[in-house]
């Protein structure tokens, strides 16, 4: 069986080191905000190139604080990409703003020039959306926000280490936002997320936030939450960041294999757009006939996984937002015919070659 996304192959290239810190974490005694959180703190904004990272406890908290302290609330709106995935829309309507969605382009992501047609006199920030690995285009996101005057917050979530131009995503918006689920390019071995920001009085902002508003013990300066990156998580992601680069390359080296070897009519192949890198959180392909090659695929041992078959709009948890199908076409049509095939550190040739001819063998 070839898993969608093998988690131990990963652990397995550095298991001692993984060990060995996770022995000192727990042998130090300390394990809430300590030395190996303000280390990676430090690590992870020199990586990225901002002046400023803040642990969290998940991605999700970023992205709801990072608009609770950009003021975003109760009356506002903030545009998103209709394909999002729903936490990032969760974290625009966790705190009473309403989102607003455009469609994505032949890249996955948000179509920036659809953008300044959706902005209202309401309109408050743009949520970019760095989806399966790649950029937006930030050059005309960030040309859009600053003739309008809205806030960028960026969700990196899925884009560790890629760039736009040269630049890494995570340095263009006011506030960008990670998350280290296991499965994403610089993942943990749990729940763990940050914040990338140059502006000083929002990164002393989170810090406060994040340890129930306090920034001194029992004195609480806001009402905030229990949101913090703890000491083991931040030293086992300290260890991985020092082979990010190394596994963004092996994972570029399978995508270009695949794009080279991959040849069925019935199957669109991802594109990057000019001027941006991918970091190939997935390989998601395009085809009309998703569910047939799903199960085509399963019946060969290969696993593949859907991200993500039901847009936000069209979600139970959204149902108050009086939409309906065919408000977003395209978001809907990519939910209907998008597959993401076996992309991991640690997939072998071997393996790739069974993918690939599975996929190039595949008939209606």
């Amino acid at each position: 069986m070839i898993l969608a996304n093998d988690l131990k192959r990963q652990y397995s290239l550095h298991a001692s080191e993984y060990e060995n810190k996770a022995v000192d974490v727990l042998r130090s005694g300390w394990y809430i905000l300590g030395q190996e959180v303000q280390a990676f703190e430090n690590e992870w904004a020199d990586y990225i190139g901002t002046d400023y990272a803040v642990g969290l406890a998940s991605g999700l908290d970023a992205l709801w604080i990072s608009f609770r302290l950009l003021g975003v609330h109760e009356g506002d709106e903030v545009i998103v990409s209709s394909n999002a995935y729903i936490a990032c829309v969760m974290g625009i309507t966790i705190n009473g703003a309403t989102p607003v969605f455009v469609e994505p382009d032949v890249y996955d992501n948000i179509d920036a020039d659809k953008i300044e047609a959706a902005i209202t006199p309401r309109t408050k920030a743009i949520l970019a959306v760095h989806l399966f690995g790649q950029s937006c285009d930030m050059t005309k996101i960030m040309d859009i926000a600053h003739r309008h005057h809205l806030y960028v917050v960026e969700d990196c979530a899925q884009s560790h280490g890629n760039s736009w131009h040269g630049q890494k995503v995570g340095t263009f918006g006011d506030v960008a936002c990670f998350s280290f689920y296991p499965t994403k390019g610089c993942g943990a071995f749990g729940d763990a997320g940050c914040i990338t920001t140059n502006r000083k009085d929002l990164a002393d902002a989170f810090r406060v936030f994040r340890n129930y508003g306090s920034e001194k013990k029992y004195h609480n300066k806001v009402v905030g939450a229990n949101s913090r990156l703890d000491e083991l998580q931040a030293g086992l992601l300290r260890v991985k960041l020092q082979y990010l680069d190394e596994m963004n390359g092996e994972r570029n080296r399978v995508a270009d294999y695949y794009l080279e070897h991959l040849r069925n009519p019935l199957v669109r192949l991802p594109k990057v757009r000019p001027g941006a890198d991918s970091s190939w959180h997935q390989f998601v392909v395009h085809t009309e006939n998703r569910d047939a090659l799903k199960a085509y695929l399963a019946e060969q041992g290969i696993g593949t996984m859907i991200h993500y078959p039901i847009p936000p709009h069209l979600s139970e948890a959204y149902t108050y937002l009086g939409k309906k199908r065919g408000d977003y076409p395209i978001a809907e049509q990519y939910a209907d015919e998008v597959l993401s095939l076996p992309m991991y550190n640690g997939i072998t040739k071997a393996e790739q070659d069974t993918v690939i001819e599975a996929v190039n063998a595949f008939r209606i």
